[in-house]
């Protein structure tokens, strides 16, 4: 079969919710009482374990990211494309065009608002009319040319706009029914040959036998044989008993005389 097939990021989110059903499937939740291991120690080790829990729905898997690819066109899924935008705006130099598209209509029309002031200014003052003219002629030029880049701007952001409504709808196609069953393949085979397996191993690893209450150390006391020390006090020696070098200790005063 080759190496296993790693998973994409698209399907950390589907591998960690498939996980959190088998934790939460009766067998597991009984287990887990029984041991007495945290449902949240057991759900970091499954996650901790994608390369021992996947390869054994590896076959779905394929299967499923074929179907998918194709469904895409081939194209990466939209989720991981960089952040700068889909089309033209991931060329170098496209935010610069971006920005003028935008600021040149303002500008222009500033530019124009300024100029047809002080020249019909000038013009009602009765002052430099030849400066009033060209005044008055650039505002209406500069007013012209900020209309014309306000529309250019608008046609750009229609298209673009248009665009990312293509990509959506294309994009929508690999939720086809033949997608969709893959991936329910896939995932079954995930939660019952992968992560099931896995997480009955651990807990079966993680559970400790409750101790015998026979086998507790001083549960069954027996008091040694003890022997005292062989003490007699002094003078007090039977006179049968020998004292050391053979020679007998003194007698007792017999009391009954």
């Amino acid at each position: 079969m080759g190496r296993p097939s790693r998973l994409g990021d698209e399907d950390g989110s589907d591998y960690a919710s498939a996980l959190d059903e088998v934790i939460a499937s009766p067998e597991i939740r009984r287990l887990l009482e029984r041991s007495g291991v945290p449902g949240g120690r057991l759900r970091v080790l499954g996650l901790a374990a994608v390369a021992h829990t996947t390869p054994a729905a590896d076959a779905e898997y394929r299967h499923y990211a074929a179907l998918r690819r194709q469904a895409r066109g081939g194209r990466p899924d939209a989720r991981t494309a960089p952040l700068s935008g889909p089309g033209d705006q991931e060329r170098p130099g496209a935010g610069v065009l971006a920005v003028l598209g935008v600021l040149t209509p303002v500008l222009a029309a500033v530019a124009a608002a300024t100029f047809l002031l002080l020249g019909y200014g000038l013009r009602l003052a009765g002052a430099l009319p030849a400066l009033a003219g060209t005044l008055v002629a650039v505002g209406w030029f500069s007013l012209m040319l900020a209309a014309v880049a306000a529309l250019i701007s608008v046609i750009a952001l229609y298209r673009t706009a248009a665009r990312q409504s293509a990509d959506g709808t294309a994009g929508g196609s690999e939720r086809s029914p033949a997608v969709e069953d893959a991936r329910a393949a896939w995932l079954a085979a995930l939660r019952d040959r992968g992560i099931r397996p896995f997480l009955l191993q651990r807990l079966a690893d993680e559970a400790v036998p409750p101790p015998d209450p026979g086998d507790v150390p001083g549960s069954r006391f027996s008091s040694p044989a003890f022997a005292g020390p062989d003490f007699s006090a002094p003078g007090f020696e039977s006179s049968r008993r020998p004292a050391p070098g053979g020679v007998t200790g003194p007698r007792l005063p017999d009391a009954r005389r």
